[in-house]
């Protein structure tokens, strides 16, 4: 397969408006590698056994969203990497989707979908599983993500029962922000197969997942969008929003380069990210925060990630 020449691809517009590609670097096949653990997924849910049929069927699904969508999430090929089960919360998501009637997981900056697809595998439920990203920008038109989760995994409307809802997570007629459901549960959740927006959701997410997501906005919006999840998480004890992100020894700007793009990201710390959720979004005690971190290597710059984890109590 020919690397895709997307060398000079107009602006390109991310979530938070802070991040912009201007020229971003041409496919390079030799990036991409799975684990043992990924390809025993994709090839059981994709039904392609061969090792190479498999990398070439990735390839190309890799090709076609790097026309509309050239993010180095793409290039890097995170989007095979399934972080989710990385997060020492898995299982819980996983028991809750089992053992909680009506719980709803949901995948915010959901890419693919890939990771709404792990966990269905898994066992949650996927009729009971909400995947969101952007609804369009200079690329994306409304269901190009859909479409391309479709490809990646041969599915269609009619074989994968998990929803998709596009929108900008920033408009409040996609998530505003709401009071925190307290106190008892606040009965079923609504029919997801009829939502156009998130807002309908408050108070029923059991489980709300946020990858690679939230370090795409300013500190102001960060803590905006952390008030409208809130009120979007089910007040039964041990709910969760979950995610991974770059983050910052001390809170501030990282610089990053893709191509010949800069990215300026605001990153936070492990103590300013628990300090967000555990006293600002939520109140003091209200919630178990937990964080960990790590460096991976990534495009030749070391990041520094963190792994989090916010439970009601």
């Amino acid at each position: 397969m020919n690397p895709a020449n997307t060398s000079q691809a107009d602006t390109c517009p991310f979530h938070g408006g802070s991040i912009q590609i201007a020229d971003v670097p041409p496919l390079d096949p030799g990036v991409y590698s799975l684990t043992p653990d990924e390809a025993k997924f994709f090839k059981a849910v994709t039904g392609i056994d061969d090792d190479e049929k498999l990398r070439a069927h990735i390839l190309l699904t890799q090709e076609k969203a790097y026309k509309v969508a050239p993010y180095p999430c793409i290039y890097c090929f995170t989007f095979v990497r399934m972080g989710i089960t990385k997060l020492p919360v898995y299982q819980d998501i996983i028991g809750m989707g089992r053992e909680r009637p009506h719980a709803v997981f949901l995948d915010l900056g959901s890419c693919f979908c890939v990771d709404s697809r792990r966990v269905a595998f898994d066992g949650f439920p996927a009729h009971n599983i909400i995947s969101s990203d952007i609804k369009k920008g200079n690329h994306l038109s409304t269901t190009e993500f859909l479409e391309l989760s479709h490809f990646l995994f041969r599915t269609s409307k009619d074989t994968w029962a998990g929803h998709f809802i596009p929108g900008d997570a920033l408009d409040p007629e996609m998530l505003s922000v709401a009071p925190i459901v307290r106190g008892s549960k606040v009965g079923s959740p609504p029919d997801l197969s009829t939502l156009t927006s998130l807002n309908p959701l408050r108070g029923h997410c059991s489980v709300i997942y946020a990858s690679c997501f939230l370090h795409l906005f300013t500190e102001e919006q960060q803590l905006h969008l952390g008030r409208a999840l809130a009120g979007l998480l089910s007040p039964e004890p041990g709910s969760l929003i979950c995610g991974i992100q770059i983050s910052k020894k001390e809170k501030g700007e990282v610089r990053t380069t893709f191509g010949n793009s800069v990215h300026t990201l605001f990153c936070h710390s492990s103590e300013s990210w628990t300090e967000l959720w555990d006293g600002t979004v939520f109140q003091k005690g209200e919630v178990e925060v937990r964080t960990s971190t790590n460096e991976i290597l990534f495009m030749g710059q070391v990041l520094d990630i963190l792994i989090w984890s916010v439970k009601r109590l």
